[in-house]
């Protein structure tokens, strides 16, 4: 493998490369009089690795990206999250109907099958070389990317019995980040409702079933509360279940840290009264750039069960993305997601995503959504706070930024949470880590509801108040750094902040942020 620091010179060579190559074997192309290079117009917007694949393929699906993203800059003036949700859809959905009106008849006159996304401004197209080229050609498409879809390694459980004692005993940690102090001030996460995207989730596990948004006292109802991207495969959920499952565990498991409680001795959430909605976007482990897409999108304005009647009033607050999406399962274009992400953002919705576990080498963050400015980036640490060998650091070096990452860490080591079945599992990975933020998102909303849609606030509350922790090799700031970011989530610090904390429960004078 290159070098981190070489990865965008390799990329941007390998395109060169492998376009030039292929002039030997594409219909020829009329290159304009003085043009500088040989390559046509159209490949030069294509994913190298989407051509190869149509060289020896009928087809293949491939994301069309249009050039026209819509501004959202007047959602950030508006007050409330309702109304930053609602004019977020609204304006994405204009965009892509105005520019994507004359693509998409081209596609159902040619018979492609294709889909339509506005979260970002693209399309879905199952097509061959011929149609990559005709799309290619068009002045309002951007780029053309494959949407691969390869098995990634998820953490594996490690399971054992527990005695009622071990079983009642308070998680580390959960202690950790200070859950039991927002617990004794009677904030526990209610009123706040928590999107999750993962392999989906068990939703009648003792400690997630009350907590579901569609359990409705008994009567289950999942429009608006959940939604399955994968539409095809699905393991033994098969495909687009109409209601909550997990074909592999590791959805069942984050959740669970985040907000999980069976109401006895499983304790496992950060924040057990908050609310949550989901939505399946890898196959048994597999993801797609379209599924993440989709995903972001049902967040915005979740729809009923036949992806109809969006409707922004019924998103999250926060969203936890324990998930990346490397350059196998199409995510070769770093930035490929970020739309995506900062129209979340832009919503009013704070996105949580997991580090990467791909060790400690500086630069390791190199996957999307991780790397985006616009995502709350989290590594992980051991019980005795030492930085977990496997979490990845910064700087993101894969799209040039050298932006700093991580932003935070938390407990991320042998964590015990649900697991499909009814059952409890201990598994490690910054997977495990980022729904302890999340939870601790939830905690600060429930405590001062004006959280709920001032993403930046919020993110400052996290991360100005964490605790700061190891130095860092990778970078020359002490704190924050590219190892642990502003350093471990503390519940505890970041409540005298709160609107009005200072005179109703803290006997101290703060000066405000």
């Amino acid at each position: 493998m290159a070098p981190t620091s070489w990865r965008p010179f390799v990329r941007r060579l390998s395109r060169w490369t492998l376009g030039l190559l292929l002039l030997s074997v594409l219909a020829a192309e009329p290159v304009a009089q003085g043009q500088a290079t040989l390559v046509p117009a159209w490949l030069e917007k294509v994913d190298p690795t989407l051509v190869e694949t149509l060289e020896h393929n009928e087809g293949a699906e491939f994301l069309v990206i249009l050039a026209e993203q819509a501004n959202l800059a007047h959602a950030q003036h508006l007050e409330s999250k309702r109304e930053k949700g609602r004019a977020v859809m609204e304006a994405l959905r204009a965009t892509a109907t105005v520019t994507q009106t004359p693509i998409l008849s081209w596609l159902r006159e040619t018979g492609l099958e294709h889909r339509s996304f506005w979260i970002t401004n693209a399309i879905l197209v199952q097509g061959d070389l011929t149609a990559v080229r005709e799309l290619g050609s068009l002045p309002s498409v951007s780029r053309i990317v494959a949407n691969s879809a390869m098995r990634v390694q998820l953490p594996q459980p490690q399971t054992a019995p527990l005695t009622t004692a071990q079983a009642t005993e308070l998680q580390w940690n959960l202690n950790m980040v200070g859950a039991p102090s927002a617990w004794s001030l009677g904030y526990r996460g209610q009123g706040v409702v928590i999107g999750g995207q993962d392999t989906g989730y068990d939703w009648t596990h003792p400690a997630l079933q009350t907590q579901y948004r569609g359990w409705n006292d008994g009567a289950p109802d999942h429009n608006h509360n959940w939604h399955d991207a994968v539409d095809q495969g699905g393991g033994i959920c098969g495909a687009e279940s109409p209601v909550p499952c997990d074909d592999h565990g590791h959805g069942t498991h984050t959740l669970g840290t985040a907000l999980g409680s069976d109401g006895g001795h499983n304790l496992i959430g950060v924040a057990p009264e908050a609310r949550w909605i989901g939505c399946r976007n890898m196959d048994r482990g597999v993801g797609t750039p379209a599924r993440y897409m989709e995903c972001y999108q049902w967040f915005v304005a979740p729809t009923d069960r036949s992806g109809l009647n969006p409707d922004p009033a019924m998103a999250p607050d926060i969203i936890n993305n324990s998930w990346s999406c490397p350059v196998s399962e199409g995510c070769e274009e770093p930035d490929i997601l970020r739309d995506a992400v900062e129209h979340v953002r832009a919503a009013g919705i704070l996105s949580v995503h997991s580090a990467g576990n791909s060790g400690w080498s500086c630069g390791s963050i190199d996957e999307p959504a991780a790397i985006y400015e616009a995502s709350l980036t989290v590594g992980a640490v051991s019980s005795n706070g030492d930085v977990a060998s496997f979490s990845s650091r910064g700087p993101v070096t894969v799209d040039g930024s050298l932006r700093r990452k991580p932003d935070l860490v938390a407990p991320g080591v042998s964590i015990r949470s649900s697991w499909p079945g009814d059952g409890y599992a201990w598994l490690s990975g910054t997977s495990m880590a980022a729904p302890h933020v999340t939870g601790v998102a939830a905690l600060l909303i429930s405590a001062d509801p004006t959280l709920a849609g001032d993403v930046n606030r919020l993110e400052w509350l996290l991360t100005r108040t964490a605790a700061p922790g190891a130095s860092d090799p990778c970078g020359t700031s002490p704190w924050p750094n590219n190892t642990v970011g502003y350093g471990l989530v503390d519940t505890v610090a970041a409540l005298p902040w709160l609107d009005g904390w200072q005179t109703t429960y803290w006997p101290i004078v703060y000066i405000s942020p």
